[in-house]
């Protein structure tokens, strides 16, 4: 989770994140997979298809993933593992989201599962200070934004305990 920090606004990131986590998995909340994509190779000959390769489990909370351990990423791709069916060289991006599923089948995810990819890790440490990511510090405490290019953000206990309550208590016709 990064270096040890004095900074009372990365110290209540932590401890944020912390308590986020330890109330998703005490509600036994639905995860998802998280994920690491690699490119078709060939070796010795040998060609080897892309894969989504799954590294851990997290919780998508919006702009951020959260895992059991309270660490966070930065959320990227999203894939529903499915099918992926037959290239039909129809849209550019309809054929990018097949080649993603195939990786994913490739990769031994569940079907049903959704596997986020391609996401970044946040150190938890004094790099958040004036961060220009989705988890920041300004003046001593904890922030979140939408996107990179906003400059509107919101306190990280505000953001989460929204994005936990959903998670906790979905909205009725929400859930599959």
């Amino acid at each position: 989770m990064g270096d040890v920090s004095d900074d009372p606004g990365v110290q209540a990131a932590r401890a944020l994140l912390g308590a986020a986590a330890a109330a998703l998995a005490d509600a036994d909340v639905r995860d998802e997979a998280l994920g690491v994509y690699e490119s078709a190779k060939t070796r010795l000959g040998v060609r080897r298809d892309a894969i989504i390769r799954q590294t851990g489990r997290v919780w998508r909370l919006g702009a951020l993933l959260l895992d059991r351990s309270g660490s966070v990423w930065a959320t990227a791709a999203i894939t529903r593992v499915t099918d992926p069916g037959r290239s039909q060289f129809v849209a550019r991006s309809m054929e990018l989201r097949r080649a993603y599923r195939a990786a994913a089948v490739r990769g031994r995810i569940p079907f049903g599962d959704t596997v986020n990819h391609g996401a970044v890790a946040i150190p938890l440490d004094d790099s958040l200070i004036g961060a220009t990511g989705p988890l920041f510090v300004r003046d001593g405490a904890p922030y979140v934004r939408w996107s990179p290019t906003s400059d509107v953000a919101v306190p990280l206990a505000d953001y989460l305990r929204d994005r936990v309550e959903l998670l906790l208590h979905p909205p009725q016709g929400s859930t599959d």
